[in-house]
């Protein structure tokens, strides 16, 4: 595989009735993370840390510029705490090259700021829902 750039990076949301929503065209940029826990299990015989994978976990950033058109950013994150019926979060996926990580995704905030030159923007950061580690298909 070749080295690329981030250029065509697809985002989609489940919007509150738990339809998934490209918002990509909203969002300016964006990290996530996919740490895991560890256990530091180093005996007193060792001269080295020795250390055992514990929970996977999952953290996103998105940020944006307001568009509150239909199904398009400020549709889908405004009732970030409203879940459609036996949804445990909303699914988030990045799609880059072929490669797709999907998770279920707790937003914990979805903050606006107006910038002193007028520009309207969002910030919604998210952490791992279900219990289910996430992984690139």
């Amino acid at each position: 595989m070749a080295k690329e750039s981030g250029l065509g990076l697809s985002v989609q949301v489940d919007d509150s009735a738990g339809t998934l929503r490209n918002i990509s065209n909203d969002i300016t940029n964006l990290q996530w993370a996919i740490p895991s826990e560890v256990q530091d299990v180093t005996g007193v015989d060792k001269s080295a840390r020795e250390r055992l994978h514990l929970l996977a976990d999952f953290s996103v950033t998105l940020n944006g510029v307001f568009n509150d058109a239909t199904n398009m950013s400020h549709a889908v994150l405004k009732n970030y705490r409203t879940l459609a019926s036996g949804q445990s979060g909303r699914t988030v996926t990045i799609t880059h090259s072929g490669q797709t990580l999907s998770c279920e995704t707790l937003f914990t905030d979805y903050s606006m700021s107006r910038e002193a030159g007028g520009g309207l923007t969002w910030s919604a950061p998210g952490q791992l829902a279900d219990g289910t580690i996430p992984a690139w298909s």
